[in-house]
């Protein structure tokens, strides 16, 4: 039998009679009622996951990944880097950063257990990221004290990430994105934005020198979006491939470049403003 619509009962259960779905975790055979996450906290997870999971040195990130960490207990941080294999079940060991949300009606001892749980089964960092009153990040590791890290101010996980992350990254949108931006960059080979741009002017001084500054200076807009559309696995298109060829317009050029960096389909790297 499972542990779902027994919350009443104090076990002991197993990781097995817990079944993917049920709203609960296991610690020491006592089950955890895990409720559903509101739109404060839900938005800044999914950010949280991306800033995170796309970093260079990560090969495996998850959301809500439960892990048994003995016959007893099952834990699911908001989110976990390292040890997220691609196979069914619950996943034994523990993810190396597992990441916390904590909002309005957080049960304070049910988390200080969960944290407890998962250092004392291996993991090497914990970031509870609080959303209600001031914003800050709780660090905890393994017999080490517990430190706030304040907005304006790096988090750091050596040997898990390579880049810093800005406290608010793990919930702001707009320092959510920059961070993805240069995650993404350096995935695909390039150190930042900078780097993307300098390999276009390059590409734009060998063709001015045959074909003219101006002329030049397009084209190498136009390998620079070629080469993101590239790296990025963007189709491109006949299509798009005749509008970046006939195009002249350094701004329409620029405006492509930029939606290229963080779009999903070639389609909207090319709609028109307003649509």
């Amino acid at each position: 039998m499972h542990a779902k619509g027994r919350a009443a009962e104090r076990g002991p259960f197993r990781v097995e009679h817990v079944r993917s779905g049920d709203p609960y975790e296991l610690s020491n055979g006592h089950p955890v009622h895990c409720a559903p996450t509101g739109g404060r906290g839900s938005g800044p997870q999914h950010l949280g996951s991306s800033v995170v999971g796309w970093d260079p040195a990560v090969k495996e990130a998850g959301v809500d990944t439960g892990y048994a960490l003995d016959g007893g207990t099952l834990r699911a941080p908001d989110v976990a880097v390292g040890n997220v294999p691609d196979k069914p079940g619950w996943v034994k060991g523990v993810p190396e950063l597992a990441i916390e949300y904590a909002d309005v009606g957080q049960d304070e001892e049910k988390l200080q257990e969960k944290i407890a749980d998962l250092l004392a089964a291996g993991t090497k960092v914990l970031w509870v990221v609080r959303l209600s009153g001031p914003r800050r990040v709780e660090v905890h590791e393994p017999r080490r004290r517990m430190r706030v890290v304040l907005p304006g101010q790096l988090l750091s996980a050596p040997g898990i990430l390579k880049n810093a992350v800005r406290v608010e990254a793990l919930y702001d949108r707009s320092e959510a994105e920059k961070t993805l931006l240069t995650n993404l960059l350096q995935r695909q080979g390039y150190e930042d934005l900078e780097a993307v741009l300098a390999a276009g002017r390059e590409e734009g001084r060998e063709e001015g020198r045959e074909e003219g500054r101006e002329e030049g200076i397009l084209e190498g807009k136009r390998g620079a979006l070629r080469r993101v559309l590239d790296r990025r696995g963007l189709r491109l298109t006949k299509t798009a491939a005749a509008k970046i060829s006939s195009c002249r317009s350094e701004r329409e050029l620029d405006g492509w470049l930029d939606r290229a960096l963080v779009a999903s389909t070639t389609a909207e790297v090319f709609k028109r403003a307003g649509r």
